[in-house]
């Protein structure tokens, strides 16, 4: 279990300071909890991230336990190394809006008749509980030719969850390459 300490001031002189001795700077949020000030080591975090089997997994903070989803988080635009991010608590039975990312799958027949994969929503954001919550939409894209797209109502949803976004927003298309 990743385990983090909470930050004792939230100046910029501690916030650098903690970056330099390897920290990533987190802030824990949740509906009726109170906002949490923490810092876990950057290396450990990101093992955790990307380990985990579904979008909440656990975090350890001055001792207690928090069943967490990354709402957001912020990159360096130089190094691309990771500067803060948001973690929101999943908790149980109460219905909050989360980001599910948007997974493609195959290769499409337009790819072969000169066109160009473009994936244009890569998260979509639900409404649901933390049970309900998917970790991922798959989307088969096998079958586009050029000139075709999946739309956000195209996309099987499961029960219990709402998406929030647009229906007729584009997820996925193949366009004709230039």
């Amino acid at each position: 279990m990743l385990e983090g300490i909470i930050r004792d001031s939230i100046e910029k002189k501690a916030t650098k300071a903690l970056r330099r001795d390897g920290y990533l700077i987190a802030n824990i949020y949740g509906k009726g909890e109170q906002n949490i000030n923490a810092a876990f080591k950057a290396n450990e975090f990101i093992k955790a991230a990307k380990n985990k089997e579904t979008l909440i997994f656990p975090v350890k903070v001055a001792g207690k336990e928090y069943n967490v989803v990354i709402q957001d988080y912020q990159r360096d635009p130089v190094n691309s190394n990771l500067l803060h991010v948001d973690l929101r608590i999943a908790l149980p039975g109460v219905l909050s809006k989360y980001l599910v990312p948007v997974m493609l799958e195959g290769l499409p027949v337009g790819t072969k008749n000169k066109g160009v994969l473009i994936q244009s929503k890569k998260r979509l954001t639900v409404k649901c509980t933390a049970e309900n919550l998917p970790n991922s939409f798959v989307i088969d894209v096998s079958g586009l030719d050029v000139g075709n797209t999946v739309l956000v109502r195209d996309i099987p949803v499961p029960a219990n969850v709402i998406i929030m976004d647009e229906t007729r927003v584009s997820v996925a298309g193949v366009i004709k390459a230039k």
